[in-house]
């Protein structure tokens, strides 16, 4: 979780040929990128991520199989790759990737936290067993796979959502409505 350089963009996602620290990018509000990465079977089931407790925001809650900034200079493709790797500890390549579209998402999680970033995301077709990931236990507590129609239900629940890190209905229905499409 080191406190990493990232490319500061502006409000339509273009750079601004500067770059920052992640810690003063969300305290000063500036726009910057991120990668999304939901792993999905063919059986219709999602890999979703618990994040680790002492995560600066929404510690505990479930989430995108696998996240992250994309650092100065990264493409959105190869923070996908070395995310991947850091954080469930599988190795892919990008052609297994599959891109579909840039999210904007504009929150603030904490007082004096602004996360605005526009979310790279990325869909990725993968079976494994729970036990074949290797977790980086400083940004992911746990993985589970969920159907994704109860993952539905479990969003849409005033109750249960509150389990999740809460994105944009849009988001979802954009994320869930591709992964559906694959299957």
């Amino acid at each position: 979780m080191a406190d990493e350089m990232i490319d500061i963009l502006n409000d339509k996602g273009i750079p601004t040929g500067e770059a920052r620290l992640k810690s003063e990018a969300h305290r000063l509000g500036l726009y910057h990128a991120s990668v999304h990465i939901w792993i999905y079977t063919k059986e219709g089931k999602i890999l979703l991520q618990k994040r680790s407790y002492n995560k600066d925001t929404y510690p505990n809650l479930w989430d995108v199989s696998v996240a992250g900034h994309i650092e100065a200079g990264e493409s959105p493709e190869n923070s996908a790759i070395r995310e991947i790797k850091e954080e469930i500890g599988i190795y892919i390549s990008n052609n297994n990737l599959e891109y579909i579209g840039i999210y904007l998402a504009e929150k603030k999680p904490k007082p004096n936290l602004y996360d605005n970033e526009f979310h790279h995301i990325y869909l990725l077709a993968l079976h494994l067993p729970i036990h074949k990931f290797t977790l980086q236990s400083e940004e992911v507590a746990q993985v589970d796979y969920i159907d994704i129609n109860i993952f539905k239900d479990k969003i849409m629940s005033s109750t249960e959502s509150l389990n999740y890190v809460p994105h944009d209905p849009a988001y979802f229905e954009l994320v869930l409505d591709e992964i559906s499409n694959r299957l």
